[in-house]
């Protein structure tokens, strides 16, 4: 290792190493060290920071076994060697459900501590990726009409406004979202505390059940909003109210508040949110929401509901950090690489505040191949400090502005410079 470190490496995965400023800044690898209870001179810490480069490259892996080797890859994980896929298999499944929740809960104070989670809205959604186990499951449709097939289920909670992952699980094919969702709150609640006064959680309708919506009103600090099916005998109820109940808001726009309780419910009654839109009564059309709260309809309907589409938009534009597909349904294996993967996604967002546009808004494969894969260079040692050179980098002056210098800009921001896995030796950058 430190040959290959004396040594003038050149390749085209030189990208990679803008991650570490964020890596020291973030803390990856304390958490790291933390989560596979080794110290910083072991191997396991270093294994578990491939897994995270991997991520940042949306591949599968980058192993010997699939005949891809990057010299220099290795060296940014402080390895001599790519590890090989039986070595990532028993660290993944050495350590447990619990740990990896242990890890994301640690990851998420310190991003809530850094600013980056507002904690005045979630939005909880399950995301169903197809999965090539082996094994005897559960067969779910992924969209409506299609051929029932192996899915993973995994469970993702972010921050509505700043659109960040709060924290994300994984159950069996076969949990319900009513199972998992109070799991993925707890802990989300112990990675906000403490939270902001109602804070609000914004679902869709699979998550529609008495059983759930009284869990959340007893036993979390949050409020749940979610949308109410949309049924003939609900819309003759709707019609039937009388419209001095109804407060307009504006053109073609009024709202209702009713108390209501769900079928099964022994915590109600709660408010029933009803919306009506059109001008005439031959024109109107109406949309419901329970709320276990009193809420303003307006603020919660058309200002913080809306927001849960960033869920969508955060699977369309990170899934492939490693939520795209599911290989195994090991969970200790895939929460692990899930949260790897988390890991990754907070040091990307970190990077992208640094690069401006239009890197903030590339999703993470065109971010994977402009940057990561996309930039040239070598990477060599002068005296303590590890130089990494680009040629014909775009965006030079802005790179050399954040980048050039690097160890007086941490230290500035009162990070310790020193690279843990890489020997204590500090890194900068070049840009011809």
């Amino acid at each position: 290792m430190r040959q290959r470190l004396a040594d003038k490496i050149s390749d085209t995965l030189v990208g990679l190493w803008l991650l570490v400023p964020e890596h020291l800044r973030l803390g990856t690898w304390d958490l790291l060290c933390g989560w596979t209870q080794q110290p910083a001179v072991r191997i396991e810490p270093r294994l578990a920071l491939q897994l995270v480069h991997e991520a940042a490259l949306c591949v599968k892996g980058i192993r010997e076994r699939r005949r891809i080797t990057y010299r220099g890859f290795e060296v940014l994980n402080g390895l001599p060697f790519l590890a090989a896929d039986t070595a990532v298999h028993h660290l993944l499944d050495d350590h447990s459900v619990a740990e990896a929740q242990r890890l994301q809960i640690a990851l998420g104070k310190i991003r809530r501590a850094s600013g980056e989670y507002a904690g005045k809205l979630l939005v909880i959604d399950p995301h169903r990726p197809p999965s090539y186990t082996r094994r005897n499951v559960r067969l779910r449709r992924v969209e409506e009409g299609s051929k029932p097939a192996k899915t993973a289920q995994m469970f993702f909670c972010l921050d509505g406004d700043t659109e960040q992952p709060v924290c994300c699980m994984i159950g069996t094919s076969a949990r319900t979202v009513t199972q998992a969702t109070p799991e993925l709150l707890d802990m989300a609640a112990r990675i906000l505390d403490p939270l902001p006064s109602k804070a609000l959680v914004a679902a869709d309708n699979e998550h529609y059940s008495a059983e759930l919506i009284d869990h959340v009103h007893q036993n979390t600090p949050f409020d749940l909003v979610v949308p109410m099916a949309s049924r003939p005998d609900a819309d003759r109820r709707y019609r039937a109210i009388p419209p001095e109940q109804f407060t307009p808001e504006w053109a073609g726009y009024a709202t209702a508040t009713l108390p209501y309780t769900p079928r099964g419910s022994h915590a109600g009654p709660y408010c029933e949110l009803v919306q009506r839109q059109g001008e005439r009564p031959d024109q109107w059309y109406f949309n419901s929401f329970l709320s276990t709260t009193d809420r303003d309809p307006v603020d919660a309907l058309t200002r913080e509901f809306p927001k849960r589409w960033h869920v969508e938009e955060f699977f369309n534009a990170h899934q492939a950090l490693g939520w795209r597909h599911a290989g195994t349904l090991n969970l200790n294996i895939r929460y692990g690489q899930m949260t790897m993967a988390l890991l990754a996604q907070a040091a990307i967002h970190r990077l992208r505040g640094r690069l401006g546009e239009p890197y903030r808004h590339w999703d993470a494969e065109h971010l994977a191949n402009g940057v990561f894969r996309g930039l040239e260079g070598d990477i060599r040692v002068v005296r303590d400090t590890i130089v990494v050179t680009y040629y014909n980098a775009p965006d030079r002056d802005l790179l050399a502005s954040q980048y050039e210098d690097l160890p007086t800009k941490l230290a500035a921001e009162e990070v310790d410079p020193h690279i843990p896995w890489l020997y204590g030796l500090q890194l900068d950058f070049r840009f011809k």
